[in-house]
């Protein structure tokens, strides 16, 4: 795992310094080593710098950026090729020598042997960026699920790329400016969703795709190499089932390939007891598995995870997070968000704790809700469609008329903002008239849009449903013929997924130098359960009884006979108390939050709801807005 960056620039003797700045920057994500290769043709000069965490083979023959000896083909790479031996042997049928056991030296060799199909060919996560000399051109790619991030910024033939938004600010030779349609999306979803950043002209390259950028620094292409698939179900359902369940242990039986410690996330929940029992059932030796114990009653599910790891015979530890450490490290996991995000938080924590605890790489059991129906949205969803079709009766005058009139009397009195959940968002609810992308949307958005519009001292640009236009057509046309549990769960993989929860997890999990590993989301796995009907894979809902499954044999039969709990720190608790001032203050940096195109009044009627309690106004809402106004004055990022 590590950070990549790089420039094609007009010759300057400041080039080389700026990517430096940018791999400075990042050395988070790759304490181990640094790389740093140039060339310059035609009055162009290329760079690309790399950071490296070292995981696979950790000697001198892993550095990067790495050139290939004949065809001088070069690669900056971030990621792991869990399939690395198995093409490390197809090359060398096909007359490749190898010098190192890395899986840098197997990319660059398929990429000289297959051209850019060499990308489709890698199964795992990666970022990486190639220097073709025969076609003069830089080939940057992503993953297919989005796991490792990679932004751009061109501008006037200058292009440069990195791991990290950061990063790019300090090669931009502009002052950045706040994007004011990447701020009406974050106070949608209270993320960005690419591939538009938080910074107007720095772009995230989507998941899955290939962007060809000429010496001359401009975009050439890009393309769309994988798309999440849709339901295609086989008849013969036991063998798909059988067949999927045999994927899924071999992508964790590859991602236990490490030169250093490695252990699971264990929080005792379904996704990651499943995850740890197939780890120790493929694995040679003991695995050590990993919890965060919490003194909140409410929020710490140790016992759980004790019973699990018990259970399996696991060596397991426990790590205590209390009130007082969350405070003294709070401003180091603030600074580490790349982008302001509501989320992510929690796992800087986790991360940097089994960091300090020895270890180098986790795996997490993250994509088990979203590919088995874990969540409420698949519950809540299919119920609000039924209801918002009623609405189709009715012009869409009365239904607004309806829809407000209804979240009045069933939000009840109080508070001096209307509730910015379920009752409260009733309007906009009607108002989707039972399309599944629309009620998705409503059903994830912090606040309502008639509300949503008064934080913003300019309503334009507007985003109807949170999203902008193309982005919105392409999901409805790529769910336009699935039933509504798979659509949901195609909505979940590419938007909480793919945009907030991967995104987040890649920062700050770097931030503490771990490396975190998904084997849920291996996208041969994911293919694998796209022959799977709905009934076998998401039935009963929220029941996730595919993954319970594979995991009872070995498991008390009454573990998970509890209501479903995901990881969660006590920050409803905290904001109220330790951090009360603290957010205080920031609430009333009138100027930031000025310049920042937000209402200022607004935004302190939110904070002062939550303080009395006001229904529907939760943590999330106001810790949203407080990550936002942070994260822009700390940057500079204003309008």
């Amino acid at each position: 795992m590590c950070g990549i960056a790089g420039l094609i620039n007009s010759q300057s003797s400041g080039n080389v310094k700026i990517v430096e700045a940018m791999l400075s920057a990042m050395t988070h994500r790759g304490p181990d080593q640094d790389g740093l290769w140039s060339a310059s043709t035609n009055g162009r000069e290329l760079l690309l710098g790399h950071r490296r965490l070292s995981i696979i083979d950790l000697s001198e023959a892993g550095r990067q950026p790495m050139v290939h000896p004949q065809d001088n083909v070069v690669l900056s790479y971030n990621g792991e090729c869990y399939n690395f031996v198995e093409l490390r042997s197809e090359l060398m049928e096909c007359g490749h020598e190898f010098v190192s056991s890395s899986d840098t030296e197997v990319l660059l060799a398929a990429y000289v042997e297959w051209g850019e199909l060499a990308i489709s060919k890698l199964r795992g996560m990666f970022a990486l960026a190639i220097w073709d000399p025969k076609v003069q051109a830089l080939i940057l790619a992503r993953d297919r699920l989005g796991i490792k991030p990679l932004y751009f910024q061109e501008r006037s033939g200058r292009f440069a790329f990195a791991s990290e938004l950061r990063a790019i600010l300090l090669a931009s030779e502009d002052v950045p400016r706040l994007d004011p349609v990447s701020l009406n999306a974050y106070l949608w979803h209270g993320f960005v969703p690419g591939p538009r950043t938080m910074v107007r002209g720095i772009q995230l390259l989507d998941a899955g795709c290939t962007l060809r950028v000429g010496v001359d620094g401009y975009c050439e292409s890009s393309k769309k190499y994988w798309q999440i698939p849709m339901p295609k179900t086989r008849p013969d359902l036991v063998e798909a089932k059988i067949d999927a369940v045999k994927e899924l242990e071999s992508a964790v039986e590859l991602r236990l390939v490490s030169d250093v410690p490695l252990g699971v996330f264990l929080s005792g929940g379904v996704d990651s007891s499943v995850l740890a029992g197939l780890a120790q059932k493929v694995s040679d030796q003991s695995i050590r598995t990993f919890n965060i114990r919490f003194d909140e009653e409410g929020y710490d599910e140790s016992g759980y995870a004790r019973r699990v790891a018990d259970s399996l015979d696991t060596d397991h530890s426990e790590i205590l997070i209390d009130e007082r450490a969350f405070n003294v490290g709070l401003s180091d996991a603030l600074d580490s968000l790349d982008q302001p995000t509501f989320d992510g938080i929690n796992t800087f924590f986790v991360s940097k704790a089994v960091r300090d605890a020895g270890l180098t790489v986790a795996l997490s059991g993250a994509g088990g809700d979203e590919l088995f129906g874990g969540y409420s949205s698949f519950i809540d969803i299919p119920r609000a469609k039924k209801l918002s079709r009623l609405s189709n009766i009715l012009p869409s005058s009365l239904t607004s008329a309806v829809g407000q009139l209804g979240a009045r009397i069933l939000s009840g009195a109080g508070s001096e903002i209307r509730p910015q959940t379920r009752f409260g968002k009733l309007e906009d609810l009607l108002d989707t008239r039972g399309d599944v992308l629309k009620l998705y949307q409503v059903s994830y958005s912090l606040f309502s849009r008639e509300f949503l519009a008064t934080l913003l001292l300019e309503a334009e640009p507007v985003l109807p449903w949170g999203l902008e236009k193309k982005r919105f057509a392409d999901l409805q046309e790529q769910t336009r013929h699935a039933d509504v549990l798979a659509a949901i769960s195609h909505m979940e993989l590419a938007s909480f997924i793919g945009e907030r929860l991967l995104r987040d997890t890649d920062t700050a999990s770097m931030a503490a130098s771990l490396e975190v590993r998904v084997p849920m989301l291996d996208h041969i796995f994911v293919e694998k359960l796209a022959a799977l009907d709905s009934a076998t894979r998401y039935e009963p809902v929220r029941g996730k009884q595919f993954l319970k499954d594979l995991i009872a044999a070995d498991l008390p039969a009454d573990i998970f006979d509890r209501p479903k709990a995901g990881f969660e720190i006590p920050l409803e608790l905290w904001c109220r108390r330790s951090l009360k001032d603290e957010m205080e203050g920031c609430f009333s940096d009138l100027v930031t939050i000025n310049a920042m195109g937000l209402n200022c009044e607004t935004v302190s009627r939110v904070w002062r709801a939550f303080k009395k309690g006001g229904a529907g106004v939760y943590w999330s809402r106001v810790w949203a807005l407080y990550v936002l106004i942070r994260w822009c004055k700390l940057h500079g990022v204003y309008l």
